[in-house]
């Protein structure tokens, strides 16, 4: 082994250990956020959702609603509702 592979081995070595310890770090400045992610998942599983966001519904499910609430709109101003 000549002063040349040395020096390129102990490059790829140090480069290795710097994308290493820059990968721990991120995991570790993210960590307070995961612990408190996974207690607010816990704490919901345990607790029951306290307010349940809007559920996702399907193109055809609005278009119904659309109908359904077009329909009552024109109840109300016949005056039949």
């Amino acid at each position: 082994m000549n002063w040349d592979n040395l020096s390129l081995v102990i490059l790829a070595a140090f480069g290795c250990l710097t994308l290493l310890l820059t990968q721990v770090s991120e995991v570790l400045a993210k960590l307070p956020q995961i612990i408190r992610a996974w207690r607010q998942v816990r704490n919901e599983l345990r607790n029951g959702a306290p307010d349940a966001g809007p559920t996702l519904t399907t193109r055809d499910e609005r278009s119904a609603e659309d109908r359904d609430s077009g329909a009552r709109d024109a109840d109300t101003a016949s005056g039949e509702g």
